[in-house]
């Protein structure tokens, strides 16, 4: 049996401002947009919404953007894995991205810097999730 994931779940405030974030300023593919609010089931205003980083496979896991629905939800917007480096971001070329992410104004929590795995630094996202953007060594590729 082959399994793969295919959706990984990031609360989000709203569904609008969390798409523009990760398309316009980390260059994200949005994937999916599809409104659930009709139907068996169905709530007001709920999405579908999935986005997943440029250049990948059709099959590569992305990100469900689910909007949080609860006060529990609302409280663990940013905090999904307890303040430590939440999603690990590999690029073909550090450099090109941090750049374009700098320039579109992403907040870096850690400088860039040379490790035995690769060049990595860290950042936060819009709601406050922490990332590595990592360029992996020629042989982690």
């Amino acid at each position: 049996m082959r399994q793969h994931l295919y959706a990984i779940a990031l609360v989000v405030r709203d569904y609008d401002e969390a798409i523009y974030y990760y398309t316009n300023v980390l260059g994200f593919q949005l994937v999916e947009d599809t409104d659930m609010s009709v139907g068996h089931n169905s709530q007001p205003g709920k999405r579908w919404v999935r986005v997943k980083p440029r250049g990948g496979s059709a099959t590569d896991a992305c990100f469900l953007l689910a909007k949080a629905a609860t006060l529990e939800q609302t409280a663990s917007i940013g905090k999904q894995t307890g303040g430590r480096v939440f999603l690990f971001l590999n690029t073909d070329d550090f450099w090109r991205d941090f750049n374009a992410m700098s320039s579109h104004g992403v907040t870096w929590i850690r400088p860039p810097s040379r490790e035995a795995f690769g060049t990595v630094a860290v950042f936060a996202d819009l709601y406050g999730n922490k990332w590595d953007l990592i360029e992996p060594n020629i042989d982690e590729k």
